[in-house]
């Protein structure tokens, strides 16, 4: 839509597409307890955002420095771990009441995996996706069985012309209304698209990098 200019465009795409793919995919329904690992990146902030815009009754997501989990409220997102403090499976039970959460959508993968499996509350699903953190990790098989969870893995570029299409039915009009606003932290121009990727690579911003 002409409303939503190029950067924001730009910044669509991947994230937010799989974001409210996964969410449908879980079974999300407004009131849901979501928790999306990884507020700083780009799926763990598209889940965040699109979970809160859609009527979760909590999100939950971590920050990997103080500095991050700063940054996270003071651009109006609470419940955000800082991992550097507190582990993710601790800083859920604390958040949830012991409760846990009935959605996680990890983006991260090594041993947040195993971390965010431990978060599920009864009857609750995990889709892992992601594994920028490793991609080996050692998982408790009685958080499957005792919580009759669930838990599958998700690739983008295998779903139907159909899926893709109502996931972005659901994206656009908050995004046009402005309920939703992807975090774009720097724009560089092509010429730039190197050091942008040093950039994304070693500095870790929070946010979206962008390239013109």
């Amino acid at each position: 839509p002409d409303a939503i200019d190029d950067v924001v465009a730009a910044s669509l795409p991947v994230a937010y597409l799989t974001a409210q793919t996964t969410l449908m995919l879980a079974g999300f329904k407004p009131g849901k307890t979501v928790l999306a690992p990884g507020i700083g990146g780009s799926v763990g902030n598209a889940t965040y955002q699109l979970a809160r815009a859609q009527g979760a009754g909590k999100v939950i997501s971590t920050a990997g420095s103080a500095a991050k989990a700063a940054k996270a409220r003071e651009l109006g997102f609470e419940d955000v771990i800082d991992l550097t403090s507190e582990g993710l499976a601790d800083g859920v039970r604390r958040i949830t009441a012991g409760k846990g959460v009935d959605i996680a959508i990890e983006s991260i993968g090594g041993a947040l995996t195993s971390e965010a499996l431990s978060s599920l509350a009864l009857g609750g699903v995990l889709i892992t996706l992601g594994y920028s953190a490793g991609r080996k990790t050692t998982i408790d098989v009685t958080d499957l069985i005792w919580k009759g969870a669930r838990m599958f893995g998700f690739s983008l570029f295998a779903q139907s012309p159909t899926a893709i299409a109502n996931a972005w039915r659901d994206i656009i009009p908050p995004i046009v209304s402005g309920s939703i606003k992807p975090i774009v932290e720097r724009v560089y121009s092509l010429a730039e698209a190197a050091e942008a990727l040093r950039h994304l690579t070693d500095d870790r911003p929070f946010g979206k990098v962008v390239l013109v």
